[in-house]
């Protein structure tokens, strides 16, 4: 392989790491999108984006990009240079491990058809995990780069780049080498061209990701603890929290108080770190899992008196909470482990009526609450409004909305 020539590359997973990755690679090389999901596949050849995501809909729509999609992974891998593995690996709560089944099946159907291929793991795994992978298959053409990607700015993240990490082998030439060759392919497609790179043992490389998200966890879980500490006592959370991020060593960002951390990767990837230090002392990262569970009990709480307190005072509604979105944050389209859905847990425990307002959801129904698409029919039925984000529709009904989106960020 020469570095930054053209390469023939195929991304497994068209999530958005796999796809921003793909669309990334494209703009310089013959890339090949695989994807088990026959739709995904059809809107990728029809230039069309399966995830929302700005920048990928804007280039997919309008950039010169030499890439195909195909649900026939095996027939394409016996002739790429690459293999970018992207496929989800969701977090196992029953085994306490992250679920790396699709990431195996890739590399098996790789090393089967292709084994001069370089295999890179994008998929966020364990720690420890592309070791194993190398040890079971007898090869050190497996390399593992982590993502370091934002929901809904995918692509933006990638053509912007933090910083740039491969694990590859310090002690094998060849691994390093395609280390190289990757990290310029990355470079090749990024507009930001002065970008921090390091090339790291894939151990380390996998623990940086967890790391990383395990931080971010922990950020996030500080301020909602303050917050949960100003609101219990009657202060003004915000006054606090801007006066604390003052100092440059904190810092402005990832201050905004929530219901709770969510999401693709902070529940999944906190837990794993934590089952990570099985035998190892640790208090922080067991107590960052904790506190996000102590935190969505604190809202569902709040909720349930707050509710009762609106519908004793107006008397025109019954006690129903209403959930505003299910989806994390603005303009994101997921659902996947957001704090709220635990919070409709604990209120339905409580035998509270939930009727929850999602207009993306094609179902009459979630979680056994009812879910409705028109927003004047659903804030006529509550009593009290759970919203995580403050949207500007919302602002009619504020007197009965419930949120800690002290700074109406994203």
């Amino acid at each position: 392989m020469q570095q930054n020539g053209h390469m023939k590359i195929a991304v497994a997973g068209t999530g958005y790491v796999g796809l921003s990755v793909a669309v990334l690679l494209a703009q310089h090389n013959t890339v090949y999108a695989v994807d088990i999901v026959q739709e995904k596949v059809e809107l990728l050849n029809r230039r069309q984006s399966p995830i929302h995501d700005k920048g990928l809909e804007e280039y997919l729509a309008e950039k010169e990009l030499d890439l195909t999609a195909t649900t026939d992974g095996r027939a394409i891998y016996g002739d790429v240079d690459f293999v970018v593995v992207s496929t989800p690996t969701d977090y196992d709560p029953e085994r306490n491990y992250f679920n790396t089944s699709s990431v195996e099946s890739v590399i098996a159907d790789v090393r089967e058809v292709n084994p001069k291929a370089c295999i890179v793991v994008k998929s966020t795994v364990p720690i420890g995990f592309t070791r194993k992978m190398r040890e079971r298959f007898g090869t050190d053409q497996i390399l593992f780069s982590p993502e370091f990607l934002r929901e809904g700015n995918a692509l933006n993240d990638n053509l912007y780049p933090s910083r740039i990490i491969v694990g590859a082998d310090k002690g094998n030439e060849e691994a390093q080498k395609n280390a190289e060759v990757f990290v310029g392919l990355l470079r090749q497609g990024a507009l930001k061209k002065e970008v921090e790179t390091i090339i790291m043992n894939p151990t380390e490389a996998e623990a940086v990701k967890l790391f990383a998200n395990t931080y971010l966890a922990m950020r996030v879980s500080y301020f909602n603890e303050l917050d949960t500490y100003a609101e219990s006592c009657g202060l003004e959370s915000r006054d606090i929290i801007r006066g604390v991020c003052l100092d440059p060593r904190i810092g402005g960002r990832y201050n905004n108080p929530s219901f709770g951390y969510g999401g693709y990767c902070l529940p999944k990837d906190t837990k794993q770190l934590l089952a990570d230090y099985d035998g190892i002392p640790n208090d922080l990262i067991r107590a960052i899992v904790a506190a996000n569970n102590t935190r969505k009990q604190f809202i569902a709480q709040t909720a349930v008196r707050k509710a009762a307190e609106k519908a004793r005072k107006t008397g025109r509604f019954g006690c129903t909470v209403g959930v505003y979105r299910l989806i994390m944050k603005t303009g994101s389209d997921n659902f996947r482990q957001s704090a709220i859905q635990d919070i409709i847990g604990m209120l339905k425990k409580e035998e509270v009526n939930v009727v929850i307002y999602e207009p993306t959801l094609d179902a009459d129904s979630f979680m056994d609450c009812p879910v409705v698409k028109e927003f004047p029919i659903f804030k006529e039925r509550c009593s009290l409004i759970l919203a995580n984000r403050m949207m500007p529709e919302l602002d009619e009904v504020r007197d009965r909305v419930y949120t800690r989106d002290l700074f109406f960020e994203n």
